[in-house]
């Protein structure tokens, strides 16, 4: 293979990468905002506790559950920077007994609280 086809190569596979990465992004950009809004959420919720306020039962299993996901993400974000992180992420979202992306981002309800049980008054919009 000349060093042109290497080149042509990688191109075309940097772009249809950037392209998988921007078509993920746009699926899934109602969950990632979800997301950030649950983490500002733990944080408004972290500063009434500090400040030596009572947290409800429901408030109590959101900060629980909030964190939690981000005790998940942390490895998956280390792996991630990881030279062929991403591709290493992929194999353990298939083969992990358990489930490593945030409550956001379940497809279907698993054992405790889901990104929809955190928003009771949310309308579902899928």
């Amino acid at each position: 293979m000349s060093r042109h086809e290497r080149k042509k190569l990688s191109r075309t596979i940097s772009k249809s990468v950037a392209n998988s990465i921007k078509k993920a992004v746009i699926q899934n950009n109602d969950r990632i905002l979800q997301e950030i809004q649950e983490t500002k959420e733990l944080y408004e919720l972290m500063q009434k506790w500090s400040a030596g306020g009572k947290l409800s039962k429901l408030e109590k299993m959101k900060v629980k559950t909030q964190l939690i996901d981000i005790c998940k993400a942390i490895p998956a974000l280390a792996i991630f920077i990881l030279p062929f992180g991403s591709i290493v992420l992929i194999f353990l979202f298939k083969f992990l007994p358990f489930n490593i992306l945030p409550t956001a981002f379940y497809e279907t309800p698993e054992i405790g609280l889901t990104g929809k049980d955190l928003h009771p008054g949310k309308k579902d919009e899928e």
